[in-house]
């Protein structure tokens, strides 16, 4: 079994790729003993902490015709496609959120539909194809009403994954991700970046800016539980999703000031007094879009698993980054 991860580089890239190839009790691939070959695919090389002769690092612009030529033939098992230009990012540039997050994902499609091989297609979309005048609780048969940018690109692209699964071209699973907390490294231009920040900023020492108000509600789901949530998606049959390849991941719904009782209750006043608030209204105009109650029934018939509390993805964080 060959495997492509486009947006390997990243930190979902990353733990996804280590999760495949070796591993952990709690997370148990069904891939580890059937992989042959892993390509991790990204704009840069990031070399991960284990070695494993499975394992092929590439760099190129996946944008490309002919890099993305290359690395599909011969058509890989199973491709997970990560790679995205975030939200604020697509919102400040049109035309390189159309590039990346629509254009590049079309011309990848269209180099499967050539092949004879139809691979398994994991398309990490985003919970951001919902948004304006919506009901209180979104259910899976809630119509995406985006009002981004990021979130219209994402959008036509699970629809795109729908007409080339029916067509038989891909078998694709398009996941609609919450938003993940916490994410290590450095805060990125993703609009719900603050989320993490918050939390990992004071752990660290840092002032944190907060551009959003205390009762700001959020939909999230952990690292931990997106890469399991990814691996198990390429291990449904087809024939479980039918029609409809599109799922909306389970997470939790927490408001600003819930994180940081949570993030006082582990770590302390101290810490928590490193959050400051800056209002920025770009931020909070977007992040108003967004839904927070989210009714999953489908992604649970599914086998997909969501997140205990805040307090948990905080202590594992905690365990994981800082001790």
């Amino acid at each position: 079994m060959r495997i492509l991860i486009i947006g390997a580089a990243g930190f979902i890239g990353q733990r996804l790729t280590k999760t495949l190839l070796h591993p952990a009790k709690e997370d148990g691939s069904q891939y580890e003993n059937k992989i042959t070959g892993l390509i991790s695919f990204d704009k840069v090389i990031t070399t991960p902490p284990f070695q494993d002769n499975r394992l092929k690092i590439e760099a190129g612009d996946f944008c490309d015709y002919d890099t993305m030529r290359r690395l599909l033939d011969p058509m890989p098992d199973i491709i997970f496609h990560l790679a995205a230009i975030v939200s604020g990012e697509a919102e400040k540039d049109f035309d390189l959120g159309m590039k990346v997050n629509l254009h590049a994902v079309s011309q990848i499609l269209e180099l499967c539909k050539a092949s004879a091989k139809k691979p398994i297609f994991v398309f990490a979309s985003t919970c951001a194809v919902f948004g304006g005048d919506m009901p209180d609780i979104i259910s899976d048969e809630t119509a995406p009403t985006p009002q981004s940018s990021y979130g219209t690109q994402k959008a036509i692209a699970e629809l795109l994954i729908n007409d080339y699964s029916r067509r038989g071209f891909v078998d694709g699973r398009s996941l609609r991700l919450p938003t993940i907390v916490v994410r290590p490294g450095k805060p990125n231009a993703a609009t719900s970046s603050f989320a993490s920040s918050i939390i990992r900023e004071p752990l660290n020492g840092v002032v944190a800016k907060c551009p959003v108000e205390r009762d700001t509600r959020i939909y999230i789901h952990s690292p931990q539980k997106v890469v399991q949530n990814l691996v198990h998606s390429s291990t449904i049959p087809a024939s479980l999703f039918g029609k409809n390849r599109i799922v909306t991941l389970p997470g939790i719904t927490v408001s600003v000031d819930e994180i940081l009782t949570a993030l006082e209750l582990l770590a302390g006043k101290k810490t928590v007094s490193l959050v400051e608030w800056a209002p920025d209204p770009f931020i909070q105009s977007i992040v108003m879009t967004w839904p927070t109650e989210f009714s999953t029934e489908r992604a649970s018939s599914l086998g997909f698993s969501r997140d205990e509390s805040i307090t948990q993805i905080i202590k594992s964080y905690i365990k994981e980054e800082i001790v």
